[in-house]
Parts: C-alpha cells; structure tokens; sequence
C-alpha cells in the first residue's frame, strides 16, 4: 500500500459514521464479485437466505461449516478468550439466523490453547485431523499466532487470526494465514504518534510486554515518534507473566514527558495502580494502549491518577455521545452495556477495543465463503482467493467498529484508530484518525506465494 497524505480528524467527527467512505489512491478490487464487502439485509432476502425465505434447503450439503474456534480459555489470555468466545458466538448466531453460509449452519468447534504456542500448533492439527474444520479462527496473542501458523499453512487450512503483531503483514508467516478484522500495531502506533508528540510531549520512556506483540510497539513506534521530531529515551521490557512491577520504575529517566505503556496479563490492573502509587501526582503525561486495562473497570480504586491521561481503543468501551446504530445494535448482541460491561454483571468488564475483530472476521470469513460458493476443504484455497480480492468494507451491523480497507496482498485489514481520554472514571474519544493514516508501504505480496 502506498502510503498517502496523512487527514487525521478530530473528535467532533467521532468514531465513523455509517457513510463513512474507505478510500485509497488507486484502489481497485481484484475481483469484481468483492469489490465491496456489503452483507446487509437487502442482499441476503436478494439469495432468499433470510428467515422464513429458504433458510438452509438452498445448500448443497445439509453438512455444517466448522469452524474451529482457537480460544484462549487459560493462560494470561484468559480474560480476552472470554470475550471472544462470547462475541464470536453471538456473531454465529446472527449468521446462522440469517440463513448461515451458502445455506449451511455454521457450527463453532472450540479449544483452548492456553494461550501457548506449542499447544496453539497442536489444536491447529486437532481442527484439521480430528474435528474437520473448514478453518482455524480467533487467535489474539502473536506469540501463539507465529507459533500455529506454520502448521495452518502445512495442513492448508485458512487460519483466519484477530490478533494485532505485525507478524502477518511482514511476510513472516504463509499465504494461509490472513488478519482481516483488526488493525496491526504498525499502523495504530503511526496514527498515533502525531497527537502524542503535539500533545502530550516528544521524550517518550515505554514500558511493555516483553513478547513480540510488545517488540512491535517498541520497534513502530520508535520509528513513528522520531518521524514526528520526538525520542524514545528508555524501552522497559517487562515479562508478561509479571506480577510486581514497581521495580520497573526507577529505570524512567527523569527528563522523560510522556509514559507509553501496553501491558497484557492478569496482573495489568496491579501494574496501573503501582504505578500510580510510585508517581502520585507528579506522573509525567501519560499515553496507553487500552491493553493495560482490558476487562478492568476504569473506575477501580487506586485508578484515581489516570484522571486526565490518554488511551489508544480499537473500540471506543463507552458508548459515545454520537454512538453508531451499528455499535448500538452490536453491543446488544454481544451483551455489553453502555459502560462496556456485561448487561448480565456489571463487574465484568469487557475487551471491548479488541473481541469487535471475532464479529467482523467471521463475517469476512462468510462473505469470501459466498464469493467463492464454498462447499468443502476443496474449497480452501478457493476461500483464500476469494478473501484476498475484497477491498472496502463499509461500516456496517457486519463491521461496527468502523469502515475500513483491506490489502489482498499483505492479508492485513487498515481502519479508523481511537484516542479517548480519561474523565470522571469514563473514556471519552476526543481523536478520531483516518484510515489514511494508517498507511504503510507493502512489505510481502502473499498473492505470489502457493497455495
């Protein structure tokens, strides 16, 4: 992708509106049938796959699709693994309401690969050998995503990842592999730069997990904040099975302006409050990614400091004053309130800037299964084609997060980036970029790559 001139917007625009237009210099589809990804109601009744309009008679094949769901039910990806088995079974259940897949159910078959590479690759074999999945779906940490996908690509299976490491866009894994429903890190931390360098300051210390979805933010946004005239100053790797963490902060200079931080694992909401606890209110600004503080209540004792500071969302938590009928209705289906928690539990808070790429990849994965008419693993490499052809996907009840722009070639999806900041215990977006923004130059042709 070429990189075009940056238009960011400001927070008076917020998150994308429903005529949200995704747009790049050139774009053109390589197959006519996806040259835009539209999967609302009108087409659906178009097929006669609606309720009460043929369901499942249409198929050829009585036979569900299986998708075989590579959750994180243990390990320091529990708390996301929750949210997205719930998301992603209420996106099958929209899916299947509207008739499924070219008249097929669609059946979830889950397992848990305790958030481990070793064992990722295994499941991954468990869905091809033992389960007979049509593909492998859902991983999130990138350590266990580079440790499945050699086996996906072995066995031929499209592993569709809702990850964010920059891992599949750089070439590093095969052409099985495709992240279309999240953005990479490169190119959130590239839409972000800009407001923390005219904003917050330019001397940056970040603190971050020391795996390569971490490895990521350090390398991009390096690079993002120099090209911005501003420094990293000190990188603080810290493991992220860490459970104690004010050791870490003495290693922050003292000329240091801005803490960026992103933080996963159980213990992020400790890390919050140390940190905290070590500044009072003589903290530096400071910049996070939503990361550290997935599924913990911004409104949590000892949360108090972060009053005032700035968040990266790849969902905005907190229904927003202009919320999207696509975000109104998503919410109700997954069972989030406004607040982001459970309708059910107010506790449980949700990974609301993440768990939205479960919805919008099983709906990529439906879309290029209908391009394709997709019958069977014969099919498979005719899906990755299939998928690889689709370009804008508008936002939509299929993609409320927002519009965005995915590359064929490189097998990541682009879209809008949320800046929100802390007041009275609640986000509040006040910086909305353009998909523009998160541009990068193509680093992988994955098109030219066997099937």
């Amino acid at each position: 992708m070429v990189q075009p001139t940056s238009k960011s917007s400001d927070s008076s625009q917020g998150p994308a509106t429903a005529d949200t237009q995704a747009t790049t210099p050139g774009s053109v589809s390589r197959r006519g049938a996806l040259k835009t990804l539209v999967l609302g109601a009108s087409s659906l009744a178009a097929t006669g796959t609606l309720p009460g309009l043929g369901g499942y008679v249409q198929a050829q094949s009585a036979a569900p699709i299986r998708i075989g769901f590579q959750v994180h039910r243990t390990g320091i990806g529990a708390a996301y693994g929750r949210w997205y088995d719930r998301t992603s079974r209420a996106a099958v259940a929209k899916i299947n309401a509207e008739g499924g897949i070219n008249g097929r159910p669609v059946e979830l078959i889950a397992e848990d690969d305790g958030t481990d590479p070793k064992r990722g690759a295994e499941v991954v074999e468990k869905f091809v050998n033992r389960h007979h999945c049509d593909v492998g779906f859902g991983t999130l940490f990138s350590h266990v995503v580079i440790g499945s996908s050699p086996r996906a690509g072995e066995l031929k299976l499209p592993y569709f990842v809702v990850s964010e490491g920059h891992h599949v866009a750089s070439g590093k894994l095969n052409r099985y592999t495709l992240q279309p429903g999240i953005t990479d890190v490169r190119s959130q931390v590239q839409a972000m730069a800009p407001f923390v360098s005219s904003t917050l300051g330019k001397k940056v210390t970040m603190l971050y997990s020391d795996f390569a979805f971490g490895h990521d933010h350090r390398d991009f946004f390096t690079d993002a904040i120099a090209a911005q005239g501003g420094e990293v100053i000190a990188t603080i790797p810290i493991p992220p099975t860490e459970t104690a963490f004010t050791k870490y902060f003495p290693k922050i200079p003292r000329s240091t302006e801005v803490i960026y931080h992103v933080l996963v694992g159980p213990a992020v909401l400790t890390f919050v409050k140390e940190m905290g606890e070590f500044f009072g209110p003589s903290s530096p600004a400071i910049f996070g990614f939503i990361d550290s503080l997935e599924a913990v209540d911004i409104a949590s004792p000892g949360l108090e400091f972060l009053e005032g500071s700035h968040f990266w969302e790849g969902h905005p938590r907190y229904a927003q004053a202009d919320q999207s009928e696509y975000d109104k209705a998503y919410r109700k289906a997954v069972g989030v309130d406004e607040n982001g928690a459970s309708v059910s539990d107010s506790r449980d808070v949700s990974t609301y800037a993440h768990m939205f790429g479960c919805w919008e990849t099983l709906h990529v994965i439906k879309a290029g299964m209908q391009a394709c008419d997709y019958q069977g693993p014969a099919d498979r490499a005719k899906l990755v084609e299939a998928v690889e052809s689709i370009d804008k996907m508008p936002h939509s009840m299929e993609h409320p997060q927002g519009a965005k722009i995915f590359n064929g070639k490189t097998h990541q999806v682009f879209g809008h980036q949320y800046i929100s900041k802390v007041e009275q215990s609640r986000l509040n977006l006040v910086h909305t970029t353009s998909i523009e923004d998160t541009f990068y130059p193509d680093e992988v042709d994955y098109t030219t790559r066997t099937l």
